[in-house]
């Protein structure tokens, strides 16, 4: 079983959680003023890296709070989860490379 450490809650079971997406994304700041292209782009091109990618994620089965994931796409293991609004932590090359394990 895949453990999920809720920033607010502890270490929870996976099925507790469902992903929200990307972290970090820059919002538009007038969305009425973007093309329909630009905003096709805003709503649905995200990144898809092979290796380490910066997530929401959403505690639904708990206190139902958002918080970010750093999470290897590889391994599916979490690196760190942090509070939303801190900045993403920097990760080491040691966090990585156990990650990737």
């Amino acid at each position: 079983m895949l453990l999920i450490r809720c920033p607010y809650c502890g270490e929870r079971a996976e099925v507790e959680f469902s992903n929200g997406g990307e972290a970090h994304i820059d919002r538009p700041r007038d969305p009425m003023s973007l093309t329909d292209e630009e905003w096709a782009q805003y709503l649905y091109m995200r990144d898809n890296p092979k290796g380490l990618i910066a997530e929401r994620w959403r505690h639904a089965h708990g206190c139902n709070r958002f918080f970010n994931a750093i999470r290897d796409t590889r391994t599916d293991r979490f690196v760190v989860t942090y509070e939303i609004g801190q900045p993403r932590p920097e990760v080491t090359p040691e966090q990585a490379a156990e990650a990737a394990r």
